[in-house]
């Protein structure tokens, strides 16, 4: 079914009433975008923060006249009336709508990251088939593409994994093809877990991957801890990793550079820490944990 989306740019204002007023009239979704190029990473708990420039999408089904719709809103917000467009929306699976442009990849000099069916750019390479559905991991991202590079280049035989809050199962499963023995996956999100689960399946790796509940982890297991999330879960969870990895390696991901400094602190008392890698304003951090 088709649609139409209205399109409001509301500067600076508060959306509240634009909102308001859209559902009034019908709209089925009203979501809310960053009108120019500010984004709003990791906000501090309770803090819901908006961009300084607003734009305002809301979702009308196919039978209303947008243009009455557009009038009403133009008047009832006060807003000029280039202000607001309209879109015809054709209707498409829209949680995979964007894979259309997810190409195989290739990380380091082996590892290749396709999706299902799509061949490597090199036949020789360490192929790693994958579907995210709708958990975060496909290695388009800088922060999971400077964990796949530095796990490419490094010897994982016979290692045992930990891969903590793994989105699609990318990194764990990266981690086996290159040698990792055994890889245990976490992540608080079911769609995650579901989405390991099948790329695991997808690339047969089932017998390899276990999945636990991070509540259920146990001491001193493994040799490598790969944890790429944001800076305050990694600070909290920073004495649960060392427990978990008494004696190996932790690779820390998802921190903007300026706040590798407060990362590594969190880690000091357990681990040697290290950049790993540097990206577009991200930062990889890797430790290794001193001996007692």
């Amino acid at each position: 079914m088709p649609f139409h989306q209205l399109v409001i740019d509301l500067g600076p204002a508060e959306p509240g009433p634009a909102e308001t007023a859209c559902l009034a009239l019908g709209a089925l979704s009203v979501s809310l975008a960053d009108a120019a190029d500010h984004p709003v990473l990791e906000p501090a708990p309770g803090e819901t923060p908006l961009w300084p420039e607003i734009r305002l999408c809301a979702l009308f089904p196919v039978e209303v006249n947008p243009g009455v719709v557009a009038a009403t809103l133009i008047a009832v917000l006060a807003l000029p009336a280039e202000a607001v467009r309209h879109e015809f929306v054709e209707d498409r699976v829209w949680e995979r709508e964007w894979l259309k442009d997810f190409r195989p990849m290739r990380f380091g000099k082996r590892l290749w990251v396709c999706p299902g069916g799509q061949p490597p750019g090199d036949r020789n390479g360490i192929v790693l088939e994958l579907d995210p559905g709708l958990a975060f991991g496909t290695g388009t991202h800088a922060t999971t593409a400077m964990c796949l590079e530095w796990l490419d280049g490094q010897s994982l035989a016979g290692q045992n994994v930990l891969d903590y809050g793994c989105g699609s199962g990318i990194l764990a499963l990266a981690a086996l093809k290159l040698g990792a023995a055994h890889a245990c996956a976490v992540d608080i999100d079911p769609q995650a877990l579901t989405a390991t689960r099948d790329n695991a399946r997808r690339n047969g790796l089932t017998a390899q991957l276990e999945i636990r509940d991070a509540a259920n982890l146990a001491d001193g297991a493994y040799d490598l801890v790969l944890a790429n999330i944001l800076a305050s879960p990694l600070r909290q969870l920073a004495p649960e990793l060392a427990r978990l990895c008494p004696a190996g390696r932790v690779l820390l991901a998802g921190l903007l550079e300026a706040q590798a400094a407060e990362v590594a602190d969190a880690y000091g008392p357990w681990f040697d820490i290290e950049t790993a890698a540097r990206s577009d304003g991200w930062i990889a951090l890797t430790g290794h944990r001193r001996a007692e």
